[in-house]
Protein backbone atom coordinates (compact mmCIF):
# COMPACT_ATOMS: atom_id res chain seq x y z
CA UNK A 1 0.00 0.00 0.00
CA UNK A 2 1.61 2.94 -1.24
CA UNK A 3 1.07 6.06 1.15
CA UNK A 4 0.81 9.73 -0.24
CA UNK A 5 2.29 12.81 1.69
CA UNK A 6 -0.14 15.09 3.47
CA UNK A 7 -1.83 18.41 2.14
CA UNK A 8 -3.75 20.93 4.17
CA UNK A 9 -7.25 22.60 3.71
CA UNK A 10 -9.47 24.84 5.53
CA UNK A 11 -12.50 22.45 4.45
CA UNK A 12 -12.42 18.74 3.65
CA UNK A 13 -15.39 17.62 2.09
CA UNK A 14 -16.45 13.72 2.22
CA UNK A 15 -18.93 13.28 -0.36
CA UNK A 16 -20.01 14.92 -4.04
CA UNK A 17 -23.81 15.29 -3.53
CA UNK A 18 -26.10 18.11 -3.26
CA UNK A 19 -24.78 18.54 0.87
CA UNK A 20 -21.20 18.08 -0.71
CA UNK A 21 -20.67 20.19 -3.82
CA UNK A 22 -22.85 23.25 -2.38
CA UNK A 23 -20.57 23.47 1.04
CA UNK A 24 -17.47 22.81 -1.14
CA UNK A 25 -18.47 25.76 -3.25
CA UNK A 26 -19.88 27.85 -0.40
CA UNK A 27 -16.03 27.37 1.13
CA UNK A 28 -14.17 28.16 -1.61
CA UNK A 29 -16.69 31.36 -2.63
CA UNK A 30 -15.48 32.47 1.13
CA UNK A 31 -11.98 32.61 0.04
CA UNK A 32 -10.96 28.68 1.64
CA UNK A 33 -8.91 26.11 0.64
CA UNK A 34 -11.23 22.99 -0.09
CA UNK A 35 -11.02 19.61 -1.60
CA UNK A 36 -14.04 17.39 -1.80
CA UNK A 37 -13.51 13.79 -1.70
CA UNK A 38 -16.16 11.53 -3.25
CA UNK A 39 -15.81 7.79 -4.11
CA UNK A 40 -17.59 7.59 -7.59
CA UNK A 41 -19.15 10.58 -9.18
CA UNK A 42 -19.74 14.07 -8.23
CA UNK A 43 -23.34 14.47 -7.97
CA UNK A 44 -23.99 12.35 -5.80
CA UNK A 45 -27.11 10.28 -5.89
CA UNK A 46 -29.21 12.67 -6.69
CA UNK A 47 -27.52 13.89 -9.88
CA UNK A 48 -26.31 10.52 -11.12
CA UNK A 49 -28.91 7.54 -9.76
CA UNK A 50 -31.88 9.97 -8.48
CA UNK A 51 -33.74 13.31 -8.71
CA UNK A 52 -31.35 13.63 -12.08
CA UNK A 53 -32.00 11.01 -14.35
CA UNK A 54 -35.58 9.87 -13.31
CA UNK A 55 -37.14 13.70 -14.45
CA UNK A 56 -35.15 12.28 -17.54
CA UNK A 57 -37.14 9.11 -17.98
CA UNK A 58 -40.12 11.12 -16.61
CA UNK A 59 -39.99 13.85 -19.74
CA UNK A 60 -39.27 10.69 -21.87
CA UNK A 61 -42.58 8.93 -20.53
CA UNK A 62 -44.82 12.10 -20.70
CA UNK A 63 -43.92 12.49 -24.64
CA UNK A 64 -44.62 8.92 -25.22
CA UNK A 65 -47.92 9.04 -22.80
CA UNK A 66 -48.90 12.35 -24.68
CA UNK A 67 -48.38 11.08 -28.59
CA UNK A 68 -49.79 7.71 -28.04
CA UNK A 69 -52.80 8.44 -25.67
CA UNK A 70 -53.74 11.60 -26.81
CA UNK A 71 -52.47 13.07 -29.59
CA UNK A 72 -56.10 13.13 -31.35
CA UNK A 73 -57.44 15.34 -28.42
CA UNK A 74 -55.30 17.62 -30.19
CA UNK A 75 -55.84 16.93 -33.51
CA UNK A 76 -52.04 15.51 -34.20
CA UNK A 77 -52.04 12.06 -35.89
CA UNK A 78 -49.84 9.30 -35.61
CA UNK A 79 -48.32 6.59 -37.09
CA UNK A 80 -45.68 4.52 -36.31
CA UNK A 81 -45.04 5.45 -33.18
CA UNK A 82 -42.44 3.44 -31.04
CA UNK A 83 -39.85 3.37 -28.61
CA UNK A 84 -36.36 2.67 -28.90
CA UNK A 85 -35.88 1.43 -24.84
CA UNK A 86 -31.78 1.60 -25.06
CA UNK A 87 -32.20 4.89 -25.93
CA UNK A 88 -34.10 6.27 -23.34
CA UNK A 89 -32.44 4.93 -21.26
CA UNK A 90 -28.83 6.30 -22.80
CA UNK A 91 -30.97 9.85 -22.92
CA UNK A 92 -31.20 9.93 -18.97
CA UNK A 93 -27.61 8.58 -18.43
CA UNK A 94 -26.05 11.19 -21.16
CA UNK A 95 -28.09 13.81 -19.12
CA UNK A 96 -26.42 12.70 -15.53
CA UNK A 97 -23.26 13.06 -17.19
CA UNK A 98 -23.67 15.94 -18.70
CA UNK A 99 -24.58 17.85 -15.32
CA UNK A 100 -21.69 15.84 -13.47
CA UNK A 101 -19.66 17.39 -15.77
CA UNK A 102 -21.12 20.62 -14.88
CA UNK A 103 -20.31 20.34 -11.14
CA UNK A 104 -16.77 19.50 -12.28
CA UNK A 105 -16.62 22.59 -13.86
CA UNK A 106 -17.61 24.85 -11.20
CA UNK A 107 -14.73 22.85 -8.89
CA UNK A 108 -12.19 24.04 -11.17
CA UNK A 109 -13.91 27.62 -11.57
CA UNK A 110 -13.89 27.99 -7.82
CA UNK A 111 -10.67 26.42 -7.49
CA UNK A 112 -11.68 23.20 -5.95
CA UNK A 113 -9.84 19.90 -5.72
CA UNK A 114 -11.61 17.10 -5.97
CA UNK A 115 -10.03 13.67 -5.25
CA UNK A 116 -11.81 10.19 -5.87
CA UNK A 117 -11.92 7.31 -2.98
CA UNK A 118 -12.96 6.35 -0.04
CA UNK A 119 -12.38 8.37 2.57
CA UNK A 120 -12.00 7.89 6.57
CA UNK A 121 -11.80 10.42 9.41
CA UNK A 122 -8.54 9.30 10.83
CA UNK A 123 -8.22 11.52 13.59
CA UNK A 124 -9.44 15.14 14.01
CA UNK A 125 -8.39 17.04 11.66
CA UNK A 126 -7.21 14.36 8.99
CA UNK A 127 -8.86 12.34 6.61
CA UNK A 128 -7.42 9.31 5.00
CA UNK A 129 -8.75 8.71 1.56
CA UNK A 130 -8.05 5.14 -0.39
CA UNK A 131 -7.83 4.94 -3.85
CA UNK A 132 -9.24 2.09 -6.16
CA UNK A 133 -5.27 1.25 -6.78
CA UNK A 134 -4.35 0.49 -2.86
CA UNK A 135 -2.41 4.04 -1.96
CA UNK A 136 -3.77 6.24 0.37
CA UNK A 137 -3.45 9.73 0.41
CA UNK A 138 -3.67 11.96 4.22
CA UNK A 139 -5.44 14.87 4.17
CA UNK A 140 -5.54 17.62 7.21
CA UNK A 141 -8.22 20.02 7.32
CA UNK A 142 -9.03 22.86 9.42
CA UNK A 143 -12.72 21.54 9.22
CA UNK A 144 -14.43 18.67 7.65
CA UNK A 145 -17.77 18.09 6.30
CA UNK A 146 -19.68 14.85 5.88
CA UNK A 147 -22.13 14.78 3.33
CA UNK A 148 -21.99 11.32 2.35
CA UNK A 149 -25.91 11.19 1.91
CA UNK A 150 -27.82 7.96 2.29
CA UNK A 151 -28.17 4.78 -0.13
CA UNK A 152 -31.59 2.80 -1.19
CA UNK A 153 -33.30 0.20 1.88
CA UNK A 154 -32.28 -3.14 1.00
CA UNK A 155 -34.73 -5.72 3.12
CA UNK A 156 -32.56 -8.34 4.49
CA UNK A 157 -35.63 -11.22 4.64
CA UNK A 158 -35.08 -10.54 0.15
CA UNK A 159 -32.02 -8.63 -0.61
CA UNK A 160 -31.42 -7.46 -4.60
CA UNK A 161 -30.19 -9.53 -7.49
CA UNK A 162 -30.21 -7.10 -10.12
CA UNK A 163 -33.05 -9.39 -12.10
CA UNK A 164 -36.17 -9.91 -10.53
CA UNK A 165 -35.66 -8.17 -7.21
CA UNK A 166 -34.38 -4.65 -7.45
CA UNK A 167 -33.59 -0.99 -6.52
CA UNK A 168 -33.65 2.30 -7.98
CA UNK A 169 -30.72 2.31 -9.02
CA UNK A 170 -30.89 -1.13 -11.11
CA UNK A 171 -34.51 0.47 -12.59
CA UNK A 172 -32.49 3.21 -13.96
CA UNK A 173 -30.61 1.53 -15.80
CA UNK A 174 -32.53 -1.49 -16.85
CA UNK A 175 -31.43 -2.76 -20.19
CA UNK A 176 -35.00 -4.19 -21.16
CA UNK A 177 -38.02 -2.91 -20.61
CA UNK A 178 -40.03 -5.83 -18.30
CA UNK A 179 -43.45 -6.42 -19.31
CA UNK A 180 -44.93 -6.33 -15.29
CA UNK A 181 -43.77 -4.89 -12.75
CA UNK A 182 -44.91 -4.76 -9.10
CA UNK A 183 -43.73 -1.97 -6.88
CA UNK A 184 -43.21 -2.00 -3.07
CA UNK A 185 -44.00 1.61 -1.25
CA UNK A 186 -45.52 4.61 -2.90
CA UNK A 187 -42.94 7.61 -1.65
CA UNK A 188 -41.45 9.78 -4.25
CA UNK A 189 -39.23 7.56 -5.52
CA UNK A 190 -41.86 4.17 -5.76
CA UNK A 191 -44.40 6.41 -7.17
CA UNK A 192 -42.01 8.10 -10.03
CA UNK A 193 -40.85 5.18 -11.49
CA UNK A 194 -44.22 3.22 -11.28
CA UNK A 195 -45.49 5.97 -13.61
CA UNK A 196 -42.19 5.66 -15.38
CA UNK A 197 -42.36 1.99 -16.78
CA UNK A 198 -46.07 2.35 -16.59
CA UNK A 199 -46.19 5.18 -19.29
CA UNK A 200 -43.98 2.67 -21.84
CA UNK A 201 -46.37 -0.34 -21.46
CA UNK A 202 -45.17 -2.47 -18.52
CA UNK A 203 -48.00 -4.04 -16.25
CA UNK A 204 -47.52 -1.75 -12.79
CA UNK A 205 -48.81 -3.00 -9.16
CA UNK A 206 -47.80 -0.15 -6.51
CA UNK A 207 -48.04 -1.43 -3.55
CA UNK A 208 -48.04 0.74 0.01
CA UNK A 209 -48.29 -0.86 3.52
CA UNK A 210 -49.40 1.99 5.05
CA UNK A 211 -52.93 3.46 4.26
CA UNK A 212 -52.89 5.59 1.27
CA UNK A 213 -50.51 5.77 -1.63
CA UNK A 214 -47.84 8.80 -1.15
CA UNK A 215 -48.72 8.52 2.46
CA UNK A 216 -46.85 11.91 3.46
CA UNK A 217 -48.88 13.75 1.40
CA UNK A 218 -52.69 15.71 2.42
CA UNK A 219 -55.07 13.28 2.77
CA UNK A 220 -57.01 14.80 -0.40
CA UNK A 221 -54.07 14.69 -2.58
CA UNK A 222 -52.87 11.32 -1.61
CA UNK A 223 -56.49 9.78 -2.66
CA UNK A 224 -56.78 11.87 -5.74
CA UNK A 225 -53.50 10.52 -7.06
CA UNK A 226 -54.79 6.85 -6.27
CA UNK A 227 -57.71 7.64 -7.95
CA UNK A 228 -55.81 9.23 -11.11
CA UNK A 229 -53.27 6.37 -11.04
CA UNK A 230 -56.17 3.83 -11.19
CA UNK A 231 -57.92 5.42 -14.23
CA UNK A 232 -54.24 5.13 -16.10
CA UNK A 233 -53.91 1.66 -15.31
CA UNK A 234 -51.83 1.40 -12.62
CA UNK A 235 -53.07 -1.01 -10.10
CA UNK A 236 -53.21 0.39 -6.50
CA UNK A 237 -52.91 -1.72 -3.44
CA UNK A 238 -52.28 0.39 -0.31
CA UNK A 239 -52.61 -1.01 3.36
CA UNK A 240 -51.13 -4.35 1.73
CA UNK A 241 -48.09 -5.60 3.60
CA UNK A 242 -45.43 -7.68 1.06
CA UNK A 243 -44.62 -10.94 3.62
CA UNK A 244 -42.74 -12.56 1.02
CA UNK A 245 -40.60 -12.45 -1.93
CA UNK A 246 -39.55 -15.49 -4.49
CA UNK A 247 -37.10 -15.59 -7.30
CA UNK A 248 -38.22 -17.64 -10.22
CA UNK A 249 -35.49 -17.06 -12.09
CA UNK A 250 -37.42 -15.52 -15.14
CA UNK A 251 -40.21 -13.88 -12.80
CA UNK A 252 -40.80 -12.90 -8.96
CA UNK A 253 -43.79 -14.06 -7.16
CA UNK A 254 -45.06 -11.43 -4.18
CA UNK A 255 -46.84 -12.98 -0.48
CA UNK A 256 -49.09 -10.29 0.42
CA UNK A 257 -52.07 -9.62 2.83
CA UNK A 258 -54.62 -6.63 1.82
CA UNK A 259 -55.90 -4.09 3.71
CA UNK A 260 -58.78 -6.69 4.29
CA UNK A 261 -56.43 -9.05 6.08
CA UNK A 262 -56.09 -11.31 2.97
CA UNK A 263 -53.26 -13.30 1.24
CA UNK A 264 -52.61 -12.90 -1.84
CA UNK A 265 -50.19 -13.66 -4.59
CA UNK A 266 -48.57 -11.44 -7.53
CA UNK A 267 -46.16 -12.41 -9.88
CA UNK A 268 -44.44 -10.47 -12.28
CA UNK A 269 -41.17 -10.03 -14.34
CA UNK A 270 -39.60 -7.36 -11.62
CA UNK A 271 -40.39 -6.50 -8.07
CA UNK A 272 -38.89 -2.96 -7.47
CA UNK A 273 -38.52 -2.08 -4.21
CA UNK A 274 -38.33 1.56 -3.20
CA UNK A 275 -38.73 1.63 1.16
CA UNK A 276 -36.72 4.54 1.53
CA UNK A 277 -33.02 4.82 2.20
CA UNK A 278 -30.52 4.25 4.62
CA UNK A 279 -27.48 6.40 5.67
CA UNK A 280 -24.04 6.13 4.26
CA UNK A 281 -21.56 6.69 7.15
CA UNK A 282 -17.79 6.94 6.62
CA UNK A 283 -15.62 5.42 8.87
CA UNK A 284 -14.37 7.63 12.42
CA UNK A 285 -13.73 6.37 15.48
CA UNK A 286 -15.67 7.50 18.17
CA UNK A 287 -18.38 8.55 15.80
CA UNK A 288 -21.98 9.23 17.52
CA UNK A 289 -25.10 8.03 15.86
CA UNK A 290 -28.59 8.27 16.22
CA UNK A 291 -30.67 4.59 17.05
CA UNK A 292 -31.70 5.10 13.48
CA UNK A 293 -28.15 4.40 12.23
CA UNK A 294 -27.71 8.79 11.24
CA UNK A 295 -24.92 11.25 12.46
CA UNK A 296 -25.55 13.29 15.20
CA UNK A 297 -25.05 16.55 15.05
CA UNK A 298 -25.55 20.22 17.35
CA UNK A 299 -27.30 23.49 16.58
CA UNK A 300 -24.28 24.27 14.33
CA UNK A 301 -24.40 20.66 12.41
CA UNK A 302 -21.29 20.00 14.43
CA UNK A 303 -20.73 16.12 15.31
CA UNK A 304 -19.25 14.72 18.95
CA UNK A 305 -15.82 14.83 16.88
CA UNK A 306 -14.02 18.41 17.27
CA UNK A 307 -14.10 20.53 13.88
CA UNK A 308 -16.16 17.51 12.22
CA UNK A 309 -19.51 18.58 10.83
CA UNK A 310 -22.21 16.74 8.95
CA UNK A 311 -25.42 17.61 6.66
CA UNK A 312 -27.54 16.31 4.32
CA UNK A 313 -29.18 13.06 4.47
CA UNK A 314 -26.68 10.92 5.96
CA UNK A 315 -28.18 13.02 9.58
CA UNK A 316 -31.42 12.53 8.97
CA UNK A 317 -34.37 15.11 8.96
CA UNK A 318 -36.02 15.86 5.98
CA UNK A 319 -34.16 13.89 3.15
CA UNK A 320 -35.04 15.93 -0.03
CA UNK A 321 -31.88 16.81 -1.95
CA UNK A 322 -32.92 20.67 -1.87
CA UNK A 323 -32.73 20.19 2.08
CA UNK A 324 -29.30 18.69 1.76
CA UNK A 325 -28.02 21.49 -0.17
CA UNK A 326 -29.15 23.97 2.32
CA UNK A 327 -28.20 22.63 5.54
CA UNK A 328 -24.46 21.95 4.23
CA UNK A 329 -24.49 25.85 3.45
CA UNK A 330 -25.82 26.63 6.85
CA UNK A 331 -23.68 24.71 8.57
CA UNK A 332 -20.06 26.23 6.09
CA UNK A 333 -21.36 29.73 7.08
CA UNK A 334 -21.00 28.79 10.86
CA UNK A 335 -17.97 27.09 10.25
CA UNK A 336 -16.58 30.69 8.80
CA UNK A 337 -18.94 33.14 8.91
CA UNK A 338 -18.18 35.25 12.15
CA UNK A 339 -21.17 35.48 13.68
CA UNK A 340 -23.13 33.32 11.96
CA UNK A 341 -25.75 31.15 13.49
CA UNK A 342 -26.80 28.39 11.66
CA UNK A 343 -30.40 27.34 10.76
CA UNK A 344 -32.19 24.10 10.61
CA UNK A 345 -34.49 23.97 7.69
CA UNK A 346 -38.36 24.86 8.43
CA UNK A 347 -40.56 25.13 5.09
CA UNK A 348 -39.72 22.58 3.04
CA UNK A 349 -41.66 21.83 -0.48
CA UNK A 350 -41.83 17.92 -0.84
CA UNK A 351 -42.02 17.24 -4.68
CA UNK A 352 -43.08 14.14 -6.70
CA UNK A 353 -43.01 13.89 -10.92
CA UNK A 354 -45.61 11.56 -11.88
CA UNK A 355 -48.39 12.45 -13.96
CA UNK A 356 -50.44 14.34 -12.30
CA UNK A 357 -47.27 16.17 -10.62
CA UNK A 358 -47.64 16.31 -6.60
CA UNK A 359 -46.18 19.16 -4.79
CA UNK A 360 -46.76 20.32 -1.00
CA UNK A 361 -45.19 22.92 1.77
CA UNK A 362 -46.44 23.23 5.64
CA UNK A 363 -48.49 21.73 7.54
CA UNK A 364 -51.41 19.11 5.85
CA UNK A 365 -55.13 19.34 7.02
CA UNK A 366 -55.00 16.22 9.19
CA UNK A 367 -52.28 17.46 11.35
CA UNK A 368 -54.08 20.22 12.11
CA UNK A 369 -56.77 18.40 13.53
CA UNK A 370 -54.39 16.03 15.60
CA UNK A 371 -52.86 19.88 17.21
CA UNK A 372 -56.53 21.11 17.82
CA UNK A 373 -55.61 24.42 15.16
CA UNK A 374 -58.77 26.19 13.82
CA UNK A 375 -58.26 26.42 10.15
CA UNK A 376 -59.85 27.40 7.04
CA UNK A 377 -59.73 25.53 3.53
CA UNK A 378 -59.30 27.05 0.04
CA UNK A 379 -59.99 24.66 -2.46
CA UNK A 380 -59.97 25.21 -5.99
CA UNK A 381 -60.04 22.63 -9.25
CA UNK A 382 -57.66 22.89 -12.60
CA UNK A 383 -60.58 22.45 -14.30
CA UNK A 384 -62.00 25.84 -14.02
CA UNK A 385 -58.98 27.64 -14.83
CA UNK A 386 -59.19 28.43 -18.56
CA UNK A 387 -55.36 28.08 -19.20
CA UNK A 388 -55.20 24.48 -17.48
CA UNK A 389 -58.23 23.99 -20.32
CA UNK A 390 -56.51 25.17 -23.08
CA UNK A 391 -52.88 23.36 -22.18
CA UNK A 392 -55.46 19.73 -21.77
CA UNK A 393 -54.45 19.63 -18.08
CA UNK A 394 -57.31 19.78 -16.07
CA UNK A 395 -56.76 16.87 -13.45
CA UNK A 396 -55.97 18.22 -9.84
CA UNK A 397 -56.69 21.00 -7.52
CA UNK A 398 -55.10 23.44 -5.40
CA UNK A 399 -55.72 23.44 -1.23
CA UNK A 400 -54.74 25.82 0.80
CA UNK A 401 -54.84 26.07 4.70
CA UNK A 402 -55.11 29.34 6.74
CA UNK A 403 -55.44 29.89 9.88
CA UNK A 404 -59.12 30.70 11.35
CA UNK A 405 -58.53 34.07 13.59
CA UNK A 406 -55.58 35.70 11.55
CA UNK A 407 -55.51 34.03 8.15
CA UNK A 408 -52.09 32.88 8.08
CA UNK A 409 -51.17 30.54 5.58
CA UNK A 410 -50.14 26.73 7.15
CA UNK A 411 -49.80 24.47 4.53
CA UNK A 412 -50.30 24.25 0.63
CA UNK A 413 -50.97 21.05 -1.45
CA UNK A 414 -51.11 21.56 -4.91
CA UNK A 415 -51.90 17.89 -7.47
CA UNK A 416 -51.98 18.98 -11.08
CA UNK A 417 -49.94 20.26 -14.24
CA UNK A 418 -46.90 22.08 -13.17
CA UNK A 419 -47.38 21.39 -9.03
CA UNK A 420 -43.99 21.33 -8.59
CA UNK A 421 -42.98 25.02 -9.76
CA UNK A 422 -46.33 26.27 -8.42
CA UNK A 423 -45.29 25.66 -5.11
CA UNK A 424 -42.47 27.61 -4.90
CA UNK A 425 -45.05 31.28 -4.37
CA UNK A 426 -46.87 28.98 -1.46
CA UNK A 427 -43.93 28.21 0.33
CA UNK A 428 -42.30 31.62 0.21
CA UNK A 429 -45.64 33.16 1.88
CA UNK A 430 -45.08 30.27 4.41
CA UNK A 431 -41.61 31.18 4.80
CA UNK A 432 -42.79 34.81 5.04
CA UNK A 433 -45.90 34.19 6.85
CA UNK A 434 -48.38 35.80 4.88
CA UNK A 435 -51.87 35.79 4.93
CA UNK A 436 -54.96 34.97 3.11
CA UNK A 437 -55.38 39.18 2.53
CA UNK A 438 -51.61 39.64 1.51
CA UNK A 439 -51.86 36.68 -1.19
CA UNK A 440 -55.32 38.26 -1.78
CA UNK A 441 -53.84 41.57 -2.80
CA UNK A 442 -51.43 40.00 -5.67
CA UNK A 443 -52.45 40.62 -9.17
CA UNK A 444 -52.02 37.05 -10.80
CA UNK A 445 -51.31 37.15 -14.50
CA UNK A 446 -53.69 35.64 -16.94
CA UNK A 447 -54.16 33.33 -18.34
CA UNK A 448 -51.44 31.04 -15.85
CA UNK A 449 -51.87 28.28 -13.95
CA UNK A 450 -50.99 30.81 -11.11
CA UNK A 451 -54.76 31.40 -11.02
CA UNK A 452 -56.08 28.46 -8.94
CA UNK A 453 -53.59 29.95 -6.34
CA UNK A 454 -55.56 33.15 -6.04
CA UNK A 455 -59.27 31.30 -6.34
CA UNK A 456 -58.32 28.72 -3.89
CA UNK A 457 -57.21 31.98 -1.70
CA UNK A 458 -60.44 33.52 -2.28
CA UNK A 459 -62.05 30.11 -1.94
CA UNK A 460 -61.04 29.86 1.73
CA UNK A 461 -63.84 32.76 2.24
CA UNK A 462 -66.33 31.42 -0.08
CA UNK A 463 -65.22 34.13 -2.60
CA UNK A 464 -64.24 31.76 -5.91
CA UNK A 465 -65.06 33.95 -8.40
CA UNK A 466 -64.53 30.83 -11.29
CA UNK A 467 -65.86 28.28 -8.99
Amino acid sequence: MRYNGGMSYDLIVIGGGPAGYVGAIRAAQLGKRVICVERERVGGTCLNWGCIPTKALLRNGELYHTMAKRASEFGITVEGLGVDWTQVIARSRQVSERLSNGIAFLFKKNKIESLTGEARIAAPGKVEVKAADGSVTLLEGEKILIATGARTREVPAFPFNGRTIIGSKDALVRAERPGSMIVIGSGAIGTELSYVYHCFGTKVTLVEALPRILPNEDDDVSLAIERSFKKQGITCMAGAKVEALKDNGESVTATLTDKNGRSQELTADVCLVAIGVVPVVPEATGLKLTDRGFIKVDERYETNIPGVYAAGDCIGGIMLAHTASYEAEQAVEGMFVPGHCPKKPQIVPSCTYCHPQVASAGKRERELKEQGVEYKVGKFPFQAIGKAVAAGETEGFVKLLFGKENGELLGAHIIGESATELIAAPELALSSELTDADLNAMIYAHPTLAEALHEAVLAADGRAVHA
